[in-house]
C-alpha cells in the first residue's frame, strides 16, 4: 500500500477485507517517502502509518525504498516478499477493477512459467516498440488466441493500475511458492489515476490535487476524519505538503552533473535513456518540459520520473537486481497497536528476517541476526544498503518540507514507531 494519503477507498478496502479474510491481525506494509509513480509521498511515513493505524491496521511495516519506487513488479515483489518473511500473515487481499482472481491467476501463470510461445511474441512486441506494459499485453493477448485457453478480448482488464499490481501481487506469491492465499476486492470510485474530484471515492491521484490547492471542503468529503485530521495537522507544523515539483531544482542539477556513464550504471537506463535524459536535461528549464522531452510512445511518464529518482538517489542496477533476488533484508516497524504488540511478539520468533523496531539499533539488530545463521539467511551488506536507502530517502523528504526548521535530516533516528491504542 501507498496511503499517499489514506482516503475513503482504502477505508473501504480495508472493511471488505476484513469481513472477507476474518482475521486475528491485519498487518500492511507501506511505501515510506517515495512511492511508486516516482513522486514523494505528499506528506512523511510517520504520519501516514499512524492514520493506517487510527483505521484499523495494527503493524505497519514500511517497504524498502527499493522496492517502493521500482515498477508494479518490484513493487509487489517487495511487498509480497516482506509478507512471506513476517512467519506469520496467512492471506493477502488487494483491490482489483475486474475482482475476478481466477483471470489474474491465469495471467499470473503465464508470465513465471512463461510458456511457449509467449517469450516469443513478448520479444516481438518490444521490438515494435511499445512500453513493456503493452508489449506484454499485446503479447498475451496473441498467446490466448493461439492457445484458446482463454477469450484473447479478456486481457484487456488488465489495463487498469490495480490489476496490474494484482498479477503481480499473485505472480510473487508464485515464485515464492509462499503460502499465503490471495483475495481480491473490488475496486469501487474513480480510477486510480483520475484526476477529477468525484466526492466520497476520489482518486489519491485527485485528493493530492486537493491538498496541493488547499481544497479542504472537497477533501473532507473524500477522506475519514482521522485522516483528514492527521494531514491538517501535518500542513499546519509546516511538514507538508510534499510534491514532485518541490525537487526540480534537485533533480535537474543532478541530472547536468551526470554524463552518460554515470547514467548507465543505473537501474532502467537502457535503450537509450541515458542519452535522451543528458540531452533533455541540458535543455530543460523545468520538469514539466524534461518529462515531455523524454517521453515517448515506449516510455511512460510513471517509469520517467522514477528513472530520475534512480539518478538523484544513485541507484544502481546491481543493488536493484541482488535486492530483487535475496529479497528484503528485514522488517522496519513505523507503528502498531496494542493488538499489533501482540503480534510483533509473535513475529518475533518465526519471522525470516529480522525486525528493526528503533532504527537506532540496527547495527545491534544485525549482529544479532548474524549470529543466528540456522534462523537467518542474511547478506550483510544488503541490509545495510537497504535500510541506508530508506533513511536518506526520508532525510531528502524532510528537506522539502515548507517549514525550514523541520527539515531536519536522519529523522528515522528521531522518530520512534509510532504507538496507537
Amino acid at each position: 500500500m501507498e496511503y499517499n494519503p489514506f482516503h475513503n477507498g482504502h477505508f473501504y478496502h480495508l472493511t471488505m477485507a476484513k469481513e472477507l479474510v476474518k482475521p486475528d491481525y491485519v498487518v500492511a506494509v507501506m511505501s515510506g517517502s517515495f512511492c511508486q509513480r516516482g513522486e514523494p509521498a505528499v506528506i512523511d511515513k510517520f504520519s501516514r502509518a499512524e492514520i493506517a493505524l487510527l483505521n484499523g491496521i495494527d503493524v505497519v511495516f514500511e517497504l524498502p525504498f527499493v522496492y517502493a519506487v521500482q515498477d508494479a513488479g518490484g513493487f509487489a515483489r517487495g511487498a509480497v516478499w516482506s509478507l512471506h518473511n513476517s512467519g506469520v500473515v496467512t492471506d493477502i487481499v488487494f483491490g482489483s477493477e475486474s475482482a475476478d482472481l481466477n483471470f489474474l491467476q491465469t495471467i499470473a501463470e503465464v508470465m513465471v512459467k512463461q510458456p511457449d510461445p509467449f517469450p516469443a511474441l513478448m520479444r516481438e512486441e518490444l521490438k515494435k516498440g511499445h512500453s513493456f506494459p503493452n508489449a506484454r499485453k499485446y503479447a498475451l493477448m496473441k498467446y490466448f488466441e493461439i492457445t484458446k485457453k482463454m477469450e484473447p478480448k479478456e486481457v484487456l482488464k488488465i489495463e487498469k493500475s490495480n490489476d496490474i499490481l494484482g498479477v503481480e501481487y499473485i505472480r510473487s506469491l508464485m515464485l515464492l511458492n509462499s503460502q499465503i492465499k490471495p483475495h481480491v476486492v473490488k475496486r469501487i470510485g474513480a480510477d486510480d489515476t483520475d484526476e477529477r474530484f468525484q466526492g466520497k471515492f476520489s482518486s489519491a491521484t485527485a485528493i493530492r490535487k486537493c491538498i496541493f490547492n488547499g481544497d479542504w471542503e472537497k477533501m473532507s468529503k473524500a477522506l475519514p476524519t482521522s485522516s483528514l485530521k492527521i494531514i491538517s495537522r501535518e500542513l499546519n507544523e509546516g511538514r507538508g505538503p510534499v510534491f514532485l515539483q518541490h525537487m526540480e531544482t534537485m533533480i535537474l542539477s543532478k541530472l547536468r552533473l551526470m554524463d552518460r556513464s554515470q547514467l548507465q550504471r543505473l537501474h532502467g537506463f537502457d535503450e537509450g535513456l541515458d542519452k535522451r535524459f543528458v540531452d533533455c536535461a541540458a535543455r530543460a528549464t523545468n520538469l514539466e518540459d524534461f518529462f515531455s522531452c523524454v517521453k515517448s510512445k515506449r516510455f511512460t511518464l510513471s517509469k520517467i520520473r522514477r528513472l530520475s529518482l534512480y539518478a538523484l538517489f544513485d541507484v544502481t542496477s546491481e543493488f536493484v537486481e541482488r535486492s530483487n533476488t535475496l529479497g528484503p533484508q528485514y522488517l522496519r516497524v513505523l507503528g502498531f497497536s496494542s493488538k499489533g504488540r501482540e503480534l510483533l511478539s509473535k513475529m518475533k520468533r518465526v519471522s525470516r528476517v529480522p525486525i528493526i523496531s528503533l532504527c537506532s539499533l540496527y547495527r545491534k539488530v544485525l549482529e544479532q541476526a548474524m549470529n543466528k545463521p540456522e534462523r537467518f539467511q542474511l547478506d550483510p551488506q544488503l541490509f545495510e544498503q537497504q535500510l541506508l536507502y530508506d533513511i536518506k530517502a526520508t532525510s531528502l523528504h524532510s528537506l522539502l518540507f515548507p517549514k525550514q526548521s523541520e527539515r531536519i535530516g536522519d529523522r528515522d533516528f528521531k522518530v520512534p514507531p509510532i504507538v496507537v491504542g
